[in-house]
């Protein structure tokens, strides 16, 4: 009965049912262990959001390394100093509930001399026609906000030129503008929750984003759904097939019975 799937052209087809069983397992195992990053990064927001607020001189310095500060994201850390107002840049094609406009960046002198960039929030498009609206507070200033890591620039994007002095940036690349700095910088930046003493309304604070799981768990679901209908629907169709072809052998091979006409008998 199957020896038709012993065809090359049926090879082929067995070949390519296993590969979609395959892929789709993995796509699902994938989905899975992204599930587990984002419930890493959720228990990981959850401590660092639960411990009190630090100065950012206490955790940082000009040469932590870069895997040592991705372990302080979201830790809430104050900063005292003054705005370095001349070193300040934007972070542009920001939204705020659906609204285009920028970030922007100013970097905080501390006492020990080195500089923390804070994120101060967003602005509107107007808004960057005359940034004096949006001016931060002269004088000594504390900050308090939490550590956010610095952006970097994925597989497409656009790219920041690599020297001379940049004042609209595409995206908060901490490194890029600390080489535009006269003053050591943290290598991270802090994003502004308050300050003392307070300015106007504009920038807007940026929200945290908080981590959550996503729909990966659904997503995996899904994928082993579809690896299950593979699995099983095709050798369903091969028995079907099959039994279709022996069904034909069958009929092919029942032997003919000729029908004679009855004589009808004639009066003489």
């Amino acid at each position: 009965m199957y020896r038709f799937a012993l065809r090359p052209r049926w090879i082929l087809s067995h070949l390519l049912a296993l590969a979609v069983v395959v892929v789709c397992i993995g796509a699902g195992i994938w989905q899975l262990d992204r599930l587990d990053q984002k419930r890493t990064a959720i228990d990981r927001y959850d401590e660092m959001s639960a411990l009190p607020t630090v100065p950012v001189g206490d955790l940082l310095g000009p040469d932590t390394p870069e895997d040592a500060v991705d372990e302080l994201v979201h830790r809430r850390v104050s900063a005292t100093g003054t705005y370095l107002v001349d070193e300040q840049v934007t972070v542009r094609n920001r939204t705020l509930d659906g609204a285009p406009g920028h970030w922007v960046l100013t970097p905080v002198l501390l006492d020990d001399g080195t500089a923390v960039v804070v994120n101060r929030g967003w602005v509107p498009m107007a808004v960057l026609e005359d940034l004096s609206t949006a001016a931060p507070p002269t004088g000594e200033v504390e900050v308090v906000g939490t550590l956010s890591a610095t952006q970097e620039r994925g597989t497409f994007g656009a790219v920041d030129a690599a020297e001379g002095r940049i004042v609209d940036f595409a995206r908060a690349d901490i490194g890029r503008l600390a080489a535009q700095i006269d003053v050591p910088v943290l290598p991270a930046y802090v994003t502004l929750e308050g300050q003392v003493p307070d300015t106007a309304d504009v920038p807007v604070p940026v929200e945290p984003i908080e981590p959550d799981e996503g729909p990966h768990l659904g997503y995996a679901a899904q994928w082993f759904i579809f690896a299950a209908i593979a699995a099983v629907g095709y050798p369903l169709i091969l028995r079907k097939v099959a039994r279709d072809r022996a069904a034909e052998a069958a009929a092919d091979g029942a032997p003919r019975v000729r029908r004679r006409s009855a004589k009808v008998p004639v009066d003489d």
